[in-house]
């Protein structure tokens, strides 16, 4: 695979004011710390960010280069999304050493098709989507695969079930429950009427409830 280079810019200013200067320009802040070196607050291309997530995966192994200060290994650690734009706002990274283990949170996904979806029409349900993992940088796995074939309806598959390489520690209980299968629920049918005898008067309809009009709830004052 080839070699993930980000270019990076140290930075001075701080705060919101040269935050949004940054944007205007096409940049964001950004921050890179861990390891054996101090913090270093750098500007970044958001692109370059989006490219390396799109093509090689949240926990891809980079090499962020500072002009002028060099370039270290790094995976983007945590980073900020406009909620509306969906566009980079900030970007954390975390220095690592190849030979060091860390902690990194890997996507969990089924595989195959389960018994209890295939003949009982039942649902199966991720109850983890997401587990964190221990291992040497070089041995993060892009996914964890959870094989689900067998499980039939209440069936259950755990972290002791997650097909996951022994250079790789699993960071949860093994009878954690990670997919079940769960049947569907019917709706219950509507209740018949009850007959009315000959000569007897139907009972009157119920008389709707009159909710009394109360105050109204404050809203929260806007920030």
């Amino acid at each position: 695979m080839a070699e993930i280079v980000v270019n990076a810019t140290d930075r001075s200013g701080r705060g919101k004011n040269a935050a949004r200067r940054l944007r205007r320009q096409g940049l964001i802040p950004g921050v890179i710390y861990g390891g054996k070196g101090g913090n270093i607050a750098v500007s970044v291309d958001p692109k370059a960010l989006q490219r390396v997530l799109r093509e090689s995966g949240r926990n891809a192994i980079m090499k962020v280069d500072i002009a002028g200060k060099g370039a270290s290994n790094a995976i983007l650690k945590s980073w900020q999304v406009d909620p509306i734009k969906d566009t980079f706002l900030h970007a954390d990274f975390y220095r690592i050493a190849m030979d060091v283990a860390i902690r990194v949170t890997v996507p969990v996904v089924p595989r195959g098709e389960a018994r209890g979806v295939k003949v009982d029409a039942g649902i199966l349900e991720m109850v983890v989507r997401e587990i964190e993992v221990e291992c040497l940088p070089g041995d993060i796995p892009e996914r964890i695969e959870i094989d689900v074939t067998d499980l039939g309806i209440n069936g259950a598959a755990r972290v002791s079930d997650l097909l996951v390489s022994p250079k790789v520690k699993v960071l949860k209980p093994p009878d954690q429950v990670v997919v079940h299968v769960i049947a569907v629920k019917e709706e219950a049918a509507p209740t018949a009427a009850a007959p009315v005898a000959e000569g007897e008067a139907p009972a009157a309809p119920a008389e709707p409830e009159v909710l009394k009009k109360g105050k109204k709830e404050e809203e929260p004052a806007a920030e």
